[in-house]
């Protein structure tokens, strides 16, 4: 006998990016949610980059709301190399780091790589990653990912990213905002964007590449029960509140729902045989299920309506059925989406034989419970028994497998 569970709800982070999103926003974040912050020095100090930063939080305010500012404090005697893609997967590569943050890691410098390639006209193993290389984005991205997996998230989104405007300065000179790499990273998944009113750099490339490459989707939330929020500071002041907001909560799940096609049409010339025939063969055609009723038509004429109802895919097939099977001139076809239940097949041994039982499941609980028709059937002709018997019969059996009561 198969355990019936409950599924597991879906670990959800959702990155809410009302003033935009940084690699250090990002971390703040992170530790605003939870993640210690030791845990994260802890993890980056296996990169061979220590000599080269202080990572430091603190609480801060934006327009009277508190979050978490977390810094990366470069030490100003070292001069760190400007780095190759080459150069930074090894970094990641060579440190005892879960597999998960190496993959999600290595995956964001590759986008960049890719983005960076494309603006400049070279290929992503030449791209001198310049400020995206630098060790402030090595340590905000590793340590992203060091976050997201230390809460154990199963599935990332993100809101819709404002644009920002006006000019920043940059390795190669004055660049109008949204940079060129972030344009890239957002062209690579069609990044929902909108423009705030903030003339401001708003999204960097770091932060980009996060979402493009982490996010499963982007836009509204998805439902799930929030369970915490950690708020990670900018640095700057803006008009609103400065602050990327990661909800983190739990998957509601949903109604299991499918697109049918309805077909209907009405018949005042037929024979019944000719429309039981007709009901035989669009089940063979892969119909989920035909009625017919009595109805009144034009000039006071008695006629049946038949629907179908099918999966998307036979709903050619089926009409192919009521033309060559019945008098019909024209077919009604309507797209309708229908909930089902979550439906399971269990073989329960019964004194007279075996009997499938259709056990119908929502969120793990038991709503239904039905032997099948046929196989009650069978065995009640086999054996000379009412077909009442065997179904009961069968539905005792089950009842005693299961440990469920039915009234």
């Amino acid at each position: 006998m198969m355990e019936l569970q409950a599924g597991e709800a879906m670990k959800i982070a959702y990155f809410d990016c009302p003033t935009g999103i940084s690699g250090d926003m990002c971390l703040g974040a992170l530790v605003s949610a939870g993640v210690p912050l030791d845990y994260l020095q802890t993890q980056l100090a296996q990169l061979p980059l220590t000599d080269e930063y202080q990572l430091t939080a603190a609480l801060c305010q934006h327009n009277n709301q508190q979050a978490t500012k977390v810094t990366v404090e470069l030490n100003l005697d070292h001069h760190p190399p400007h780095r190759h893609l080459a150069d930074i997967q090894h970094l990641i590569q060579q440190a005892a780091l879960p597999q998960r943050v190496v993959d999600w890691s290595l995956a964001v410098f590759e986008a960049l790589a890719i983005a960076e390639a494309a603006v400049h006209g070279t290929t992503p193993e030449q791209v001198h990653f310049h400020e995206v290389g630098a060790t402030d984005a090595i340590v905000d991205i590793v340590g992203t990912c060091l976050g997201l997996d230390w809460l154990n998230v199963d599935s990332i989104y993100c809101g819709s990213l404002p644009t920002g405007g006006g000019v920043v300065k940059a390795a190669h000179g004055s660049l109008p905002v949204p940079v060129p790499a972030v344009l890239k990273l957002w062209e690579q998944r069609q990044v929902p964007i909108y423009h705030n009113g903030i003339e401001r750099e708003l999204v960097t490339p770091t932060g980009a590449a996060l979402m493009v490459v982490l996010a499963t989707e982007f836009g509204p939330p998805p439902s799930l029960q929030l369970h915490n929020v950690g708020l990670g500071a900018g640095t700057r002041s803006l008009p609103i509140p400065n602050l990327l907001r990661l909800w983190l909560g739990e998957s509601i799940p949903s109604p299991l729902t499918e697109q049918v096609m309805v077909l209907e049409t009405q018949i005042d010339d037929a024979s019944p045989q000719a429309l039981a025939y007709a009901m035989e063969q669009l089940f063979a055609a892969g119909a989920l299920d035909v009625f017919t009723q009595a109805i009144a038509m034009k000039k006071s004429r008695l006629g049946t309506l038949m629907t179908v109802i099918c999966p998307c895919d036979r709903a050619l097939a089926c009409e192919q059925v009521l033309f060559q099977e019945t008098p019909t001139l024209g077919i009604r076809r309507q797209l309708q989406e229908r909930h089902i239940l979550e439906r399971n097949i269990f073989t329960i041994e019964t004194e007279y034989g075996v009997v499938r039982i259709k056990v119908a499941v929502q969120q793990g609980q038991v709503l239904n419970v039905q032997p099948e028709y046929e196989d009650c059937a069978l065995l009640a002709r086999e054996h000379q028994q009412p077909w009442q018997t065997i179904h009961n019969l069968a539905l005792e059996a089950w009842r005693d497998s299961a440990g469920v009561l039915f009234d």
